[in-house]
């Protein structure tokens, strides 16, 4: 495929914080619901969620910054917030939280975090969203370990996360949903403990050996959620909700290779069985008829962390492969046949998580330093900004605005002798 690549005429990149903080922007759901409002947590640094106090929103327009949410008594070891997102429909953004009792002996930690959320008509008052349940027997809805990357279904009325048990193999990473429910999910009121405004389940089976050439997986990661509004099965069925997550399985020489996988989301047998919360020595099962399927076979999706992408009719998944020249490039699978094939041929190698464009006609990446995006159309490949190798790091996944005419991205900036990560805009 022969891509064309130019580089944008004018300047058009403006600064939309400025102030001496970190301002990381998450991988998705970065923009309020009328596009007015871009949420970020402080971190300088993004391995430094447990060290992080505040979610905050900049205005667009006017460049204005408020905090929205202050953890308290915030140390380094925790508790610790970041990983924001917006829901598509309503002003209501979700984030990690570190367990409230974080200390120096449990600090934060992958298998000690919860998803919380807050609403920017009531800011500080946070809403604890997964139940979290350490007390025997456990409560259906609820889970004892970390959840994670919270991502809104697009409807908003469910999400998507990852997850990491602390009592039993904390090591296997699984995806899990969180379902509207009637009422909290109560918990025993100790510490370690708390109720939840929704109601949560694993949905990804993973075992600790997966048998060589077999579909088992012994991770489960980095999902979508399959189109806005679901998807249609090759026989005309519509699935309202889907997942698509990355799989880890080992092929006959017991090499470690990443596929797509797919499962179909419903509610009902979900909340129907009341013992996929598990019992002491278990992690949390998949509810019975919650069944997942590899949808790719040789797809082998590149080892640089990104998340999946679907087109908005559900019809394609999007994910990073590497080409003959080790390159990280775009692929597209179709969600019912798994047939997949690269979409960008770029002659550098894409840097950072990528996002689509409503319309799904383009994308938008880092590469060597500089925002890139991608016309499917057109076959273009455009450089949107003018960094050099030894210019302040460009970093994370940037993002498009709700009616795709500027893409937001963070970038280092110096500012009293320290550098510290800002949010900028560049128009298209």
């Amino acid at each position: 495929m022969d891509i064309k690549n130019k580089v944008a005429e004018d300047e058009t990149v403006v600064n939309m914080t400025a102030s001496p903080e970190g301002h990381t922007l998450h991988h998705n759901g970065v923009f309020s619901k009328d596009g007015k409002w871009i949420v970020f947590d402080g971190r300088n640094d993004d391995t430094k969620i447990g060290e992080t106090a505040i979610i905050g929103v900049v205005n667009v327009e006017t460049g204005e910054e408020r905090i929205v949410y202050q953890t308290n008594d915030q140390t380094i070891y925790g508790p610790g917030v970041g990983a924001a997102s917006f829901s598509p429909v309503q002003n209501r953004i979700v984030f990690i939280h570190g367990l409230p009792n974080a200390d120096q002996e449990k600090p934060y930690d992958i298998t000690r975090r919860t998803g919380v959320a807050v609403d920017l008509d009531k800011p500080m008052t946070p809403v604890f969203l997964d139940a979290r349940d350490m007390t025997t027997p456990y409560t259906p809805g609820s889970l004892r370990g970390g959840t994670h990357s919270h991502c809104w279904s697009g409807d908003g009325g469910m999400l998507s996360f990852t997850y990491n048990d602390e009592l039993v193999e904390p090591q296997l990473r699984v995806v899990g949903v969180m379902l509207p429910h009637d009422g909290k999910i109560e918990v025993d009121e100790v510490a370690g403990n708390n109720h939840g405004e929704m109601y949560a389940a694993i949905v990804s089976d993973v075992v600790a050996e997966p048998r060589p050439g077999s579909d088992e997986i012994n991770k489960a990661f980095d999902e979508c959620w399959i189109g806005r509004k679901g998807y249609r099965t090759s026989d005309n069925r519509e699935v309202r909700y889907a997942i698509a997550f990355q799989g880890n399985v080992l092929n006959k020489q017991g090499k470690t290779v990443t596929e797509i996988f797919i499962v179909d989301i419903d509610e009902e047998k979900i909340k129907v069985d009341m013992r996929a919360v598990g019992n002491v020595g278990e992690r949390p099962k998949v509810p019975k008829g919650i069944r997942q399927r590899r949808l790719t076979y040789g797809a082998n999706l590149s080892d640089f962390r990104h998340w999946l992408r679907s087109s908005e009719d559900g019809q394609y998944i999007y994910a990073l492969a590497k080409d003959e020249n080790g390159n990280n490039q775009v692929i597209r699978c179709a969600v019912n046949s798994g047939e997949f094939s690269f979409v960008t041929d770029n002659p550098f190698s894409i840097s950072s998580p990528f996002n689509l464009c409503k319309e799904n006609k383009k994308i938008t990446f880092i590469a060597e330093n500089n925002v890139f995006v991608y016309d499917m159309d057109s076959n273009e490949c455009i450089q949107i900004t003018h960094n050099g190798p030894n210019d302040p790091k460009v970093n994370g996944t940037p993002s498009f605005s709700p009616d795709g005419s500027f893409v937001v991205y963070n970038q280092y900036q110096q500012i009293g002798g320290e550098e510290y990560l800002q949010i900028k805009r560049a128009v298209l």
